[in-house]
């Protein structure tokens, strides 16, 4: 509504209707009526207008912070560009890798990130986008220090709301991740042909296991048979010597050795005896190893499995070194003792072969007690272990023995059984002895105790 001066006369203009003052008299309260319900109606519909408008600045605001987060989250390179090459947007992934801020790439040219050896390379990727996909190209990243970066970079065509081109999109990765990646994937595919080839391993040893079985079963009962013969036997000749004994008798007693025969073979038959209960022993732990088996959990004393272990090793080796033993008196842990038996025969038997030859071969077996851990060392005096063989002597079927003197799984079996058992086991060269070092850790349950008198 407005009110003007025409020719002299006043006139009220309401809309696109003219009314005289005579007109417009008894209706100005209407009309103005009308104009303020128009007025309300204009700002409801304002206000209206500034709640859709603020819903959507949030909304926008919301967008952008997602947006920022996954540009600050990943871990790949992102560069974002016109047609022209021009940059527009970076993530934090470059700035780390580069070591430049940020600001220092935006509206540079793209070809500016790059080397000088990939710029045109770099440079026709908005022309090769138009045929097909930039992917894994090696390029060179310009760091803050001169130096370069190498990236493998894939270039995809950013597109706007209409489907036109608008831009590229870079996104690259460090070549020394991907290397990485490849590597462990092969690390993988090795370990899994190994399990393959231990499953196959595992199948053939169950089937011998079972042969083994009933001839060490026949050799264990003939020895007890002959034990109660030996002691017949000899009971015998003993009265043969009280009743009869005479010159003749005596030189053929003494020809023939019998008094050192009769001394040898209660030893020998109990050493026989032995021998079958460990071989017994064995083919039931390669039963139980083939078969997924695992031996029950016990109280065992450390001390006694480390001797008796070195016992058997030097009784049937060739090497008898000088032993130096530092454990304690006694040591009770809840282990399973078969697999701890068998992990350090394996490192005996391992330790005497390595000292083969030696002057004075000498085996020195300490113990540490760290935190809720027991920690067994073993330590020759032999050569060591070659460099180039230490990454590999946990591998199954490594050996650096000659061809028929060594399977190649003692130690990756007993690497296996330490992590069974939740310890481990590692090797190094030791460099007082110069000869190699393995050690065995077990955990100690709460139950474990350490006694020691010295």
């Amino acid at each position: 509504m407005s009110e003007r001066s025409a020719s002299g006369k006043n006139q009220l203009i309401i809309g696109s209707e003219q009314l005289s003052p005579s007109q417009y008299g008894d209706n100005t309260e209407t009309a103005w009526v009308e104009v303020i319900h128009k007025m309300e109606s204009v700002y409801a519909d304002l206000v209206q207008h500034q709640v859709e408008l603020e819903d959507k600045n949030s909304e926008l605001e919301q967008a952008q912070q997602f947006i920022s987060s996954v540009l600050s989250a990943m871990t790949d390179v992102l560069l974002a560009c016109d047609t022209a090459g021009n940059i527009e947007q970076v993530n934090s992934a470059l700035v780390a890798l580069t070591g430049k801020p940020e600001q220092a790439f935006l509206n540079q040219p793209l070809s500016s990130v790059f080397s000088a050896e990939c710029a045109e390379q770099v440079a026709r990727f908005a022309q090769a986008l138009q045929r097909e996909l930039v992917i894994d190209i090696e390029v060179s990243v310009r760091c803050a220090d001169n130096s370069t970066t190498p990236l493998a970079l894939n270039c995809s065509p950013r597109y706007d709301h209409d489907g036109g081109v608008v831009g590229m999109v870079l996104i690259g990765r460090p070549v020394g991740e991907l290397r990485r990646a490849y590597d462990q994937l092969k690390q993988t595919q090795q370990q899994l042909v190994h399990s393959e080839k231990m499953a196959s391993l595992g199948r053939l040893v169950a089937g011998v296991a079972h042969e083994l079985n009933n001839p060490i079963s026949f050799v264990f009962g003939n020895m007890h048979a002959l034990k109660r013969y030996s002691d017949r036997v000899t009971r015998y000749l003993e009265r043969v010597n009280e009743l009869a004994i005479g010159p003749e008798l005596a030189a053929i007693q003494q020809e023939l050795k019998i008094d050192r025969i009769l001394n040898d073979m209660g030893p020998l038959i109990d050493g026989t005896l032995e021998g079958a209960e460990r071989v017994s022993e064995i083919v039931q732990d390669l039963r139980r190893y083939s078969g997924g088996q695992r031996e029950a959990v016990e109280s065992t004393d450390l001390t006694s499995v480390v001797y008796k272990a070195v016992e058997w090793v030097i009784r049937a080796s060739r090497v008898q070194p000088a032993v130096d033993y530092n454990l304690p008196t006694q040591f009770e842990l809840d282990t399973r003792k078969g697999q701890v038996h068998q992990i350090l025969v394996n490192l005996f038997q391992n330790a005497l072969d390595a000292m083969e030859g030696q002057a004075n071969p000498k085996l020195t077996i300490v113990h540490e007690i760290i935190d809720t851990t027991f920690v067994l060392h073993v330590i020759d005096n032999g050569p060591g272990i070659a460099n180039n063989d230490l990454p590999h002597i946990f591998e199954p079927f490594f050996t650096s023995k000659p061809v028929g003197q060594g399977t190649g799984l003692g130690l990756y079996i007993s690497y296996g059984l330490a992590q069974d058992l939740g310890g481990d086991l590692s090797a190094h060269n030791d460099e007082g002895t110069s000869g190699a070092c393995f050690t065995l850790t077990l955990p100690i349950h709460q139950d474990g105790n350490i006694h020691d008198d010295r």
